[in-house]
């Protein structure tokens, strides 16, 4: 089944570039470690996937691409076709000649509804040229006018038309010191009309991916296709195909696979028609990745961490362990860590068994990462021995799912990118509570004062628009915080 990608404004253009690139490259790169069975399994799903493919036999991305400036799409269409591996197709891109100013109600409220028919038509063709949809992967920044305003604007015309396809939107959490003076304002913005609009929002902060490529990648002079190339081998180690749980030559993993009800079938039943030999498979979960780690609509933030992220240089003298991996992933995960670097080995989980009341509840660790659902992937040699039971650990999760319901572990002994042994772990927890926070409080502080909001209200929107953003985002925090 295919995901059909959207690529909006300058941020999520360029990384949607870096994405189809390391896909491409990870799934047609001579795995040694596996045989070549193994390595055509994995290559067919990857292409049917994200790649449909012309006459001539090049790979095309299932992509569209939108801007409201031209200069970022030209070099992304350019970049893919010299790259002589793929590209993107004809006539798949919307451009114009004025941007969105940073404005996200410019994006919402005029870029929207003005270039609405013509936006649809080209994810309607992209659309048509699959066998069957699976979802849509839309990429996106919130601190701009176009990837935020158009980008909401555009997901809720998705969820329109097509209701019974899940949507995941890859966010792009702006830098904390600022990069746009009411980049909290877009930011809320976003998220509120997202939370209505979108089945699950992957978030990467930039600050973080920041921190990646100084201490983990020891990259000198940080450019921006530095931060894209770790956020696209982070995207690609949680979208690469992996094993169904009951076979281990089945690669019928699927991040975006809808749920839908057959004849015989008394339950929402994933279809997977993405296996060896091209057989249709059934397979006993609902929506994968999304449906095992969104329970509630209430919860849909989900963040990832990579282990291990490192410079090819310090690679090469290096070796792991599952074990080791895992150790470091579950840390990171009870102690909000959002790499590597700087683990607090000092939280622990609340004891197992204990009721989270009175002066138990009192005394939890107040770093501790409660979490709703986890799944863990894990890709490259002796991958069926690994032990992931830390993570089924009941003190883990909110006390009203059962550890079986909340976690999940996908499997694959091909590595992935320059990796012998690698882990990517998917979360929802209480991990981007803080940071959402943050931006709800500059906001807020911002709005009290009235500035800038002439900005937005010379474009059709009103206070109460802003109000409603802060009432749903409140309602977030308070809700992630009682977990």
């Amino acid at each position: 089944m295919s995901i059909v990608t959207v690529q909006l404004g300058q941020c999520g253009n360029q990384i949607g570039f870096e994405v189809f690139d390391t896909l491409f490259r990870d799934s047609h790169s001579s795995q040694g470690l596996c045989s070549k069975r193994e390595n055509e399994a994995y290559q067919a799903s990857c292409k049917e996937r994200f790649f449909r493919e012309e006459e001539n036999g090049v790979p095309v991305a299932r992509a569209v691409l939108i801007d409201m400036e031209p200069k970022v799409i030209n070099q992304t269409l350019s970049k893919a076709a010299q790259s002589g591996r793929w590209k993107y197709g004809q006539h798949t891109s919307f451009c114009q000649k004025q941007g969105s100013g940073n404005n996200w109600a410019y994006g919402y409220s005029v870029h929207g509804p003005k270039h609405e028919e013509s936006i649809m038509n080209l994810i309607q063709t992209e659309v048509e040229k699959c066998d069957s949809l699976s979802g849509f992967f839309i990429i996106m920044s919130m601190a701009g006018g176009t990837g935020s305003g158009l980008g909401a604007f555009i997901t809720q015309n998705l969820q329109d038309q097509y209701s019974s396809s899940l949507k995941m939107n890859q966010i792009i959490w702006p830098y904390g010191t600022g990069e746009v003076i009411v980049q909290n304002y877009n930011s809320i913005l976003t998220l509120s009309h997202l939370y209505r609009s979108s089945d699950a929002l992957l978030i990467h902060e930039n600050d973080v991916v920041h921190k990646i490529c100084a201490k983990r990648m020891n990259i000198k002079q940080i450019s921006f296709r530095d931060l894209n190339r770790v956020l696209a081998h982070q995207l690609g180690s949680v979208f690469q195909p992996t094993h169904s749980e009951d076979s281990s030559f089945h690669y019928c993993r699927n991040p975006l696979v809808s749920g839908i009800v057959g004849p015989g079938l008394p339950h929402a039943t994933n279809v997977c028609l993405v296996a060896l030999y091209c057989r249709p498979m059934f397979l006993s979960t609902n929506g994968d990745l999304m449906e095992h780690l969104v329970p509630h609509p209430e919860f849909k933030m989900l963040g990832v961490r990579n282990i291990p992220q490192m410079s090819a240089e310090s690679l090469a003298y290096s070796t792991f362990t599952w074990a080791g991996l895992l150790k470091h992933l579950r840390q990171m995960l009870i102690s909000r860590a959002k790499m590597e670097e700087g683990i607090d080995w000092q939280v622990r989980p609340p004891l197992s068994g204990l009721p989270p009341i009175g002066k138990a509840f009192a005394h939890k660790e107040p770093h501790f990462n409660t979490s709703l659902a986890n799944l863990v992937i894990l890709r490259g040699r002796e991958v069926h021995s690994a032990d992931v039971e830390g993570f089924r650990d009941p003190a883990l999760y909110t006390s009203w799912l059962e550890p079986a319901d909340a976690f999940s572990v996908w499997k694959t002994p091909r590595p992935f990118d320059k990796y012998e042994k690698s882990a990517a772990l998917v979360s929802n927890s209480q991990l981007l509570v803080k940071p959402l926070d943050m931006v709800v409080g500059k906001a807020w502080n911002m709005f009290s004062s009235k500035a800038y909001i002439h900005q937005y209200t010379k474009f059709g929107m009103e206070e109460e628009d802003f109000l409603d953003s802060f009432t749903l985002l409140e309602q977030v925090v308070a809700s992630y915080g009682s977990l």
